[in-house]
């Protein structure tokens, strides 16, 4: 139990706890290929759904979805497990608040794995004021996200159809042309699916698996994904103490090549190792968009497997 009430996880192993949080819009189930191999690597793997997702509690209001109660509940995980300390890996979003509870809860999380989105300390202006800056004519996804109930009248009349296209619009063998508009990006009253692809999913997701990420969307709604997205600038408030703050636990880092997020964030890699001086490796996969662990799932396994092998016991 943690403050948001229940968090769900799906453990597979036994061994030194390995913490897998996922990004937006997921659920555990983006960790189905890694369960499996880290346990067999000697590892007892918990994915998690994140508070709002899946079967986890969804607190009212957006402010219950501030980074630091992110951070509890995956302290009160750990605990509830009854272990002390946890490596934690995420992805995406998943990334972020795996690096913000490695950074306020070093005696808790002892290293740290971030796939596809950099770690960037805290600093800067306030979030929603660069978000606002970056369309020019158009409108940045993430703009469009803070808005209560906007994504959500986009999105929860045809879940399936929207995940379908924002899963291919980011994955290296489903995304459009470089010279083609940014999906990222939305133009003045119209929404990010017009840009998004249609007619095929990507490789790695079959209909099987849409029709899981679909149905826990229909389930649940959108409000408790989207509220991560709505607490940016509460969480550059609350972490001020971290401003430029680097995390020093061993650490690792996966991007793909093709994924905007490496790319625009290439000043945040390039920095590593001022901002993660206990950095073991960092890998960019060359053909591989956002959704790395099940793009690339061989691939980052033993990526994965061979970090862990080498942290200190």
């Amino acid at each position: 139990m943690s403050s948001a009430g229940r968090i769900h996880s799906v453990e597979q192993g036994s061994g030194p706890l390995v913490l897998l949080v996922h990004g937006f819009p997921e659920s555990w189930y983006s960790w189905r290929h890694q369960l499996p191999v880290l346990a067999a690597a000697g590892y007892r793997a918990v994915a998690v759904d994140v508070r709002g997702y899946g079967r986890s509690s969804k607190p009212e209001g957006a402010a219950a979805y501030r980074m630091l109660e992110l951070v509890e509940d995956n302290v009160a995980v750990v605990h509830a497990l009854g272990e002390q300390t946890a490596v934690i890996v995420g992805h995406d979003w998943g990334a972020t608040i795996a690096a913000n509870s490695a950074l306020v809860r070093p005696d808790v999380f002892r290293a740290v794995g971030l796939l596809s989105v950099p770690y960037a300390p805290r600093g800067g202006p306030r979030p929603s004021e660069v978000f606002a800056k970056m369309g020019g004519e158009e409108e940045f996804y993430v703009s469009r996200f803070q808005e209560p109930g906007r994504a959500e009248a986009e999105i929860e009349p045809d879940v399936r159809g929207w995940l379908a296209g924002f899963y291919a619009a980011l994955s290296a063998d489903t995304m459009p042309p470089a010279d083609g508009p940014d999906p990222h990006f939305a133009s003045r009253g119209g929404t990010l699916r017009d840009r998004f692809p249609t007619g095929r999913l990507p490789a790695w997701l079959s209909e099987d698996d849409l029709d899981v990420y679909a149905a826990e969307f229909e389930r649940t709604g959108m409000s408790g994904a989207l509220n991560r997205y709505r607490n940016m600038d509460r969480d550059w408030e609350d972490l001020a103490d971290f401003d430029g703050s680097p995390i020093t636990q061993p650490s690792l880092f996966i991007g793909g090549a093709q994924d905007a997020s490496t790319t625009w964030m290439a000043d945040a890699i390039n920095a590593y190792p001022a901002t993660l001086p206990g950095l073991v490796a960092s890998h960019i996969l060359d053909g591989c968009g956002h959704w790395i662990q099940q793009e690339r799932r061989e691939e980052v396994n033993e990526i994965l497997t061979g970090w862990l092998a080498s942290l200190p016991a």
